[in-house]
């Protein structure tokens, strides 16, 4: 389910966030199911524990996850979790566009090329 990509230049625990992120996003993780253990995981991906540990910390600061003392990491309630993802991707889009505009990018090659990114992921752009 989760998976990485060692040759990637994004750091691991950049990839392993926004994999957790997309698995939310998807619906594949629910609220409160249970995310794997910080050992469990870092030995199934094959990675040193701090770094599945900075990635659950960052996702817990963004409220993505909770977690309870000696019981584990959880995935929030849809209202936070998956909101705070949204609005932090609409933010980020913004700067984007924002700066594709400052340097002269045209709106329509933009929108050409969410058109192409949409119908690549599977949905239907309107």
């Amino acid at each position: 389910m989760i998976s990485l990509d060692f040759q990637s230049r994004a750091p691991i625990y950049e990839q392993l966030k926004s994999r957790i992120i997309e698995l939310v996003m998807l619906e594949v993780f629910q609220p409160d199911d249970q995310l794997p253990s910080v050992r469990s995981l870092a030995r199934d991906l094959g990675v040193n524990p701090n770094t599945v540990q900075k990635a659950y910390q960052d996702l817990e600061r963004e409220g993505i996850i909770y977690s309870l003392g000696g019981k584990g990491s959880f995935i929030s309630g849809q209202d936070s979790g998956s909101q705070g993802i949204r609005r932090q991707a609409l933010e980020k889009f913004y700067g984007v566009a924002a700066d594709c505009a400052g340097i002269g990018i045209e709106q329509q090659e933009l929108c050409e090329l969410l058109d192409k990114i949409y119908k690549t992921k599977g949905v239907l752009a309107e």
